[in-house]
């Protein structure tokens, strides 16, 4: 098959190669730099989201509830999540059926720390088509810097710190599909983005909207992609609004999708304006200097903003939590795209600009990171378990293999893989044997009163209690 024609440019649009060695091939140590890279970013983010685990201050109960998932999945069970609810199915919440491929992993290392790690290696090789794509088209130095800029973006980070998430599967399919649109391969970009549909359901409209730059940027040069590109585009939205509609909706005991009343409770646009123009500020000054306005590579990130704008979840419009790794890798490879063109504009400033920028992100990136998660890493406590939390751990492994734990945030980690556990307050009339409370602050001030408040009937003791930690046992009659 002859190879597609190639745009006509001006010699001044001619990005700046990498320098080839004999073979015509980049140097082999230009070539390793992003695995090098990758590399170390495993290492550093393992070290963040372990060491939070270690030290029992996970912030939320997402991590078992993709474990207990997973858990599912490897043991060859339909996936059900008793925290959502006992035997509710999960994809009835959010369609994210990609994580059963963490199942033969899970089954040979069933722990929580095992989704962990798998996590950093998603995030830290989504690196490798930033790195990669930035090298190819702006040289060694600066692709450099500007993986080692995305490496460390906030977004990135904060997601890593922040128990397990679907979108690690996510972030990589989008640099990857990214790194092909800018190379010209068009059809690769295509199928680096369609699984993206099984990650997450919004993540469709992201399918259709790189589906759409991909004809965009096809159609002079590649008129035959441009039909390819417009059916993935339709495919990508037919299948956001079927897995909302109808899939989720058949999984979901109630008959719909949970979180319409995100948007429909979402009041007046300008709602949290200041929040949202804060994020959209970080999303663009320090990662791209707002040069990465000039790519139409930027147009992916509009489905993820939009439904996070217009949900009246305030949660949803600021800079924590995960919901902006996906936009890292497409503000990074958007200003890649700009910066082609604009460090030989014939406008002196703006090439001196874009000249100066891939150091300039660097290193905001770095002066950033010593208020960001990966801060820890200089830390000398981060690598050390906390005596108080061996003792917790020795209280918690009094509950039996298989029990039934009702429990909050604090003890859901270290049960999920070994014990069938429920939230707390939702277990929907079943009576658990155990309770396991984090009581830190004080908040149950009666442990025992508390648990005959949620199962009236029901008899509980102290079972034990360290650092802050209480577990209840029912008592039997008799």
């Amino acid at each position: 098959m002859p190879a597609p024609a190639l745009p006509a440019v001006s010699e001044a649009h001619i990005p700046t190669p990498v320098a080839p060695s004999r073979g015509g091939r980049p140097p082999d140590r230009a070539r390793w730099d992003p695995w090098v890279l990758a590399a170390v970013l495993f290492a550093a983010y393992t070290a963040v989201s372990v060491g939070r685990y270690r030290h029992m201050t996970t912030l939320s109960w997402d991590l078992g509830i993709f474990e207990q998932v997973v858990r599912a999945y490897a043991h060859l069970r339909a996936p059900v999540s008793d925290l959502k609810g006992p035997g509710f199915a999960i994809l009835g919440d959010h369609f994210s059926p990609v994580t059963a491929l963490l199942a033969p992993a899970y089954r040979l290392f069933p722990s929580p720390v095992t989704l962990l790690v798998a996590q950093a290696a998603l995030f830290a090789l989504s690196a490798v088509p930033v790195t990669r794509a930035a090298a190819r088209l702006l040289g060694r130095r600066r692709g450099l810097a500007l993986g080692l800029a995305y490496g460390l973006s906030w977004g990135v980070q904060r997601a890593v710190d922040f128990d397990f998430h679907e979108i690690c599967f996510a972030v990589p399919l989008i640099a990857f599909s990214l790194e092909a649109l800018l190379a010209d391969r068009r059809r690769a970009a295509l199928c680096w983005a369609l699984p993206l549909v099984l990650v997450k359901e919004d993540l469709g409209l992201t399918l259709a909207a790189i589906a759409l730059v991909v004809a965009w940027r096809a159609r002079g040069s590649s008129p035959r992609t441009v039909p390819y590109a417009l059916g993935a585009a339709v495919f990508g939205m037919a299948a956001a609004l079927l897995v909302l509609t109808v899939v989720i909706p058949s999984f979901n005991t109630a008959g719909t999708y949970d979180y319409w009343n995100k948007v429909s409770e979402s009041g007046s646009p300008v709602d949290g304006l200041g929040t949202k123009l804060r994020t959209l500020a970080w999303l663009l000054i320090p990662t791209t200097g707002l040069l990465a306005l000039r790519s139409p590579l930027l147009l992916v990130a509009l489905p993820t903003l939009g439904w996070r704008f217009l949900s009246g979840d305030d949660h949803y419009w600021g800079t924590d939590w995960h919901y902006s790794a996906v936009l890292m890798p497409v503000v990074f490879l958007a200003l890649a795209d700009a910066l082609t063109t604009a460090r030989h504009s014939p406008r002196a400033w703006l090439s001196s600009y874009a000249a100066q920028l891939p150091a300039a992100v660097a290193a905001a990136a770095l002066a950033l990171t010593t208020s960001l998660p990966l801060a820890q890493l200089t830390e000398a406590g981060t690598y050390r378990k906390p005596a108080a939390v061996s003792g917790v751990e020795r209280l918690l492994a009094r509950i039996p293999d298989g029990a039934t734990v009702e429990a909050n945030i604090g003890p859901i980690s270290r049960l999920t893989a070994r014990c069938r556990v429920f939230w707390l307050g939702n277990t929907r009339g079943s009576t658990p044997q155990y309770i396991a409370l984090e009581n830190i602050d004080g908040e149950y001030r009666d442990p025992v009163g508390y648990a005959g408040d949620l199962h009236p009937g029901a008899a509980y003791a102290v079972a034990g209690k360290a650092n802050g930690y209480v577990v209840l046992e029912r008592r039997t009659a008799g």
